[in-house]
């Protein structure tokens, strides 16, 4: 597979996977302990990844859950906010600055903070009530944000599967593996037959909306400077659609969970227009040791690990590092 390593890659999973014992331990404290809402904060991608546990939430648990951005956090405040609230945060680097501003500012609240990462000495790991530290550069978060929302809404009740769930992620590694592997001759050709198209208009919905602007924003713009449309499957019809022409590439996220059907239906009517629509559906992986009722929930980590093959292809076939930045991290804003 076209820059892939194997070896990090199972290890980087396998150390997400490893903190399962101390996030449930975290979740049954501050369950039996008792606080009133949770907030998960991110900024870019990483509040683009909160978006699928805000979802599974919102529609399983009467806790007040809700994802927010960083920066906006700090400048709009929250009146629910305070002594009562919990905070998950994720970075990669554990120096994202809007998230470090954002933690000292629910710190002040008296919030209890949470910081996943992959370096134990970075500013928001020594910021953060309680760090849970995965290898260097894993990504995505999506195994330890099953972790903690699973073993809470189980906790209250709310989620009966819990912990065949925790146990059948133990082989999530070697299953993504598979799907990697499955998903290169798909990225290759995907990128060939892409190569010089400058747009892509981007569809999701459910639990993969968060991926669908994780993609469009953080990799085809950001990485591949490429321009993009992306909207939600079900808000298809109220207006980006009139930017679609016959030779739009439409990209398709295709998940198993309830909203299946409405992203089915804005495919449909993208193909009466397109003639150049891509669906990149997780049923198309079989998930070896995955219990079908759990697959829609792996949906995002699913197609995470499908699309960074398509990256890497996109970027092999434009001769456009994935590394390459003209303002982010380049100049002061």
């Amino acid at each position: 597979m076209l820059r892939f390593n194997e070896p990090e890659f199972l290890s980087q999973t396998a150390s997400a996977v490893a903190l399962r014992p101390q996030i449930e331990e975290l979740v049954d404290r501050l369950v039996d302990e008792g606080f009133d809402n949770l907030l998960l904060v991110g900024a870019g991608g990483t509040y683009a990844q909160m978006w699928p546990y805000e979802h599974l939430a919102r529609r399983s648990s009467t806790l007040d859950v809700r994802a927010a951005i960083a920066a906006e956090l700090v400048v709009s405040g929250d009146a629910r906010l305070g002594e009562r609230s919990v905070v998950v945060f994720t970075s990669v680097s554990g120096t994202t600055e809007d998230s470090v501003r954002a933690i000292e500012y629910c710190k002040a609240r008296g919030a209890y903070t949470i910081g996943f990462t992959g370096y134990p000495d970075s500013p928001i790991a020594e910021l953060v009530d309680a760090a849970l530290v995965s290898e260097p550069k894993t990504w995505p978060f999506d195994v330890q944000m099953l972790f903690f929302m699973g073993r809470l809404l189980s906790r209250r009740g709310e989620f009966d599967g819990y912990d065949r769930l925790a146990g059948e992620l133990a082989g999530i590694p070697r299953i993504l593996v598979d799907v990697a592997r499955q998903a290169e001759p798909v990225a290759a050709a995907f990128a060939e037959a892409h190569r010089d198209d400058d747009y892509h208009f981007l569809i999701g919905g459910g639990n993969l909306w968060g991926f669908t602007y994780l993609y469009s924003m953080c990799i085809l713009e950001e990485m591949q400077w490429l321009r993009t449309t992306r909207v939600h499957s079900a808000e298809f019809f109220h207006g980006s659609l009139e930017l679609l022409e016959e030779d739009t590439s439409v990209v398709i996220f295709q998940g198993e969970d309830e909203t299946r059907a409405l992203t089915d239906r804005a495919e449909a009517f993208a193909r009466r227009v397109s003639k150049d629509v891509t669906v990149f559906d997780t049923r198309d992986y079989p998930l070896d040791g995955i219990s079908p009722e759990f697959r829609g929930l792996l949906a995002p980590l699913v197609l995470d690990t499908v699309l960074s093959r398509v990256s890497k292809h996109l970027e092999r076939v434009r001769d456009h590092s994935l590394d390459l930045r003209r303002y982010y991290r380049v100049m002061d804003y």
